[in-house]
């Protein structure tokens, strides 16, 4: 199990939040699969202050859900510490994990996610604002970064040191730095020399595939739990296969298309219910290639899926598959989603570097834009 504060999880497992892709509908789905905390997409404090209304529409949970959990994004302690507030107060969230190692440039350049942790004292200070703000609620508050911003601007021994002091129930820290975004391989070890570091629970990411990957984690580096991001893009029975793992039991037989086609009808449903029918389809599109890679399907179908607008038009597409075709073993252990080339150079604002404050530093512009990644 997992204990963040006075939060148990039942399997040490968390869902990343990804933008576009872990709204209600997907975290149930994965919840049907399986037990772990999962986690909303990234919503902006200020968007939350503000009142501002995507940033509140992201804030929809599935009636099953009980134990809210929500990534919180943001540069300034006043209104991290409100938006916390506003969470624990009228959405009845029940845990919240701020966001400090998000690599995109549209939010480095600002001084934003993996920028944020060189700014020791204003990473302090954010960090103690929420806790203070979440601890009459017994809401624990975590925080995810990186390695740093690249190899030269390491943070994460400090900003685990400075989780610890804060009050954080827990710092998770994915294995790469904001340069090498999701390229290349984690590197575990870093992970590790957390652990020795900081006696709060430390949660590793970066590089889960299989459920086998996640126990040789915890084996290796000692961490409490691990997190789970781009390893569960078309196949949400991971969060199965983890339970499983975690509980000792042995390995779960791979679905065959059959099987996964009955998980992505269920997926277009929750969809359909969450957002309409004709929006939810097209919101479904998206994940129909990362359902069927590898598996024989044929283009002029994974075409048609690809343009999908109806249950009824989804149901008529899937009834083509041969339900009787293996999971393709090839696909085991290969990385999912986007990958990329590591950048040689992270844009961060004017004379980020040259400093390790913040308190200072004018970040007015930081959260525009950004709910949801």
């Amino acid at each position: 199990m997992l204990k963040l504060g006075n939060l148990t999880i039942e399997t040490p497992v968390v869902l990343a939040p990804m933008a576009g892709i872990t709204n209600a509908a997907y975290r149930r789905l994965c919840a049907e699969q399986g037990a772990g905390l999962y986690v909303c997409e990234m919503i902006t404090s200020r968007g939350i202050v503000e009142g501002d209304q995507k940033s509140l529409d992201m804030l929809t949970f599935d009636a099953r859900e009980t134990v809210r959990s929500v990534q919180l994004y943001g540069v300034d302690p006043v209104f991290i510490g409100r938006a916390v507030q506003i969470l624990c107060d009228s959405y009845g969230v029940a845990h919240i994990d701020l966001n400090f190692g998000c690599p995109v440039p549209k939010v480095t350049r600002k001084g934003g996610g993996a920028a944020l942790p060189w700014k020791r004292n204003l990473l302090g200070a954010i960090l103690r604002s929420a806790v203070h703000a979440a601890t009459p609620y017994g809401v624990p508050v975590t925080m995810k970064t990186r390695i740093g911003i690249d190899s030269s601007h390491q943070t994460y021994l400090d900003a685990g040191r400075i989780a610890e002091e804060s009050g954080a129930a827990a710092i998770g820290l994915h294995g790469r730095t904001a340069a090498q975004a999701y390229s290349g391989q984690a590197d575990w070890s870093t992970i590790a020399e957390l652990v020795e570091h900081v006696s709060i629970p430390v949660l590793g990411n970066g590089d889960i595939w299989e459920a086998g990957d996640a126990l040789r984690m915890v084996a290796e580096t000692g961490c409490a739990g691990v997190i789970v991001g781009r390893g569960c893009l078309g196949r949400p029975w991971l969060f199965r296969d983890l339970a499983v793992a975690f509980g000792g039991g042995e390995a779960l037989n791979l679905p065959t298309l059959g099987e996964v086609a009955t998980v992505m009808r269920r997926h277009g449903e929750l969809l359909a219910d969450l957002m309409g029918e004709q929006r939810g389809l097209r919101d479904f599109r998206k994940h129909v290639p990362w359902y069927l890679k590898g598996f024989p399907a044929g283009g002029e179908l994974r075409a048609a899926l690809g343009m999908v607008d109806t249950l009824a038009h989804l149901d008529e597409l899937l009834s083509q598959l041969d339900p009787t075709v293996p999971f393709p073993v090839a696909e085991l252990g290969a990385p999912r989603g986007r990958q990329g080339s590591p950048r040689d150079h992270i844009v961060l604002p004017h004379g980020w570097l040259d400093d390790t404050d913040g308190l200072s530093t004018d970040l007015a512009d930081a959260e525009i834009g950004v709910s949801g990644g």
